[in-house]
């Protein structure tokens, strides 16, 4: 080798010595893989510490595992929607009527994922309002999307064998 290859100036960085220079540390590029890793996980602790638990109070629980469905053994309709939303403020005072008209042979739960988030996720809606119908076992029926005429419900109920056209008898005081 020449002496000129051998002896190279000080001044002259190596190639990696080059890189150092510009970048004013070897580790930099190591150092922010470390800081948006550690970002992404604090992002997902704080995503997971705020996120709403799933029972909220009057809801039975899942859909198949409700302890108090099933120890009732009663058809149950489930609306899952908001009190804001035009359609479910139009729903309302049905599922009230249901509810007082058909008392203890018909569970009639109303689910605001406007309020809580969580309370939806059992029930995999994707639009509101969502009308699920669930047998005396537990089991769905059917779901319907959207605004439901009583006279609609009724029609579906009766279409799998549950007869609700006549309302229970109101008690009458002796």
């Amino acid at each position: 080798m020449s002496a000129h290859r051998r002896h190279r100036k000080a001044s002259q960085p190596a190639t990696s010595e080059a890189a150092v220079a510009r970048t004013g540390s070897a580790r930099l590029p190591w150092l922010w893989r470390a800081a948006v890793v550690l970002a992404l996980v604090g992002a997902v602790a704080i995503v997971l510490a705020r996120k709403p638990a799933s029972d909220v109070t009057g809801i039975s629980g899942p859909p198949r595992l409700a302890a108090s469905h099933a120890t009732i053994a009663m058809p149950r309709l489930v609306d899952v929607g908001a009190d804001r939303c035009i359609p479910c403020k139009a729903m309302a005072p049905i599922l009230e009527e249901l509810r007082t008209a058909y008392a203890g042979r018909l569970q009639v739960d109303f689910i605001d994922v406007w309020k809580n988030p969580g309370a939806g996720e059992p029930y995999h809606v994707y639009m509101i309002p969502t009308q699920i119908f669930y047998g005396r076992d537990g089991t769905e029926l059917e779901r319907h999307q959207g605004f439901i005429s009583k006279a609609d419900i009724l029609a579906t109920w009766q279409r799998h064998g549950y007869d609700f056209a006549t309302p229970a008898p109101m008690a009458t005081e002796n």
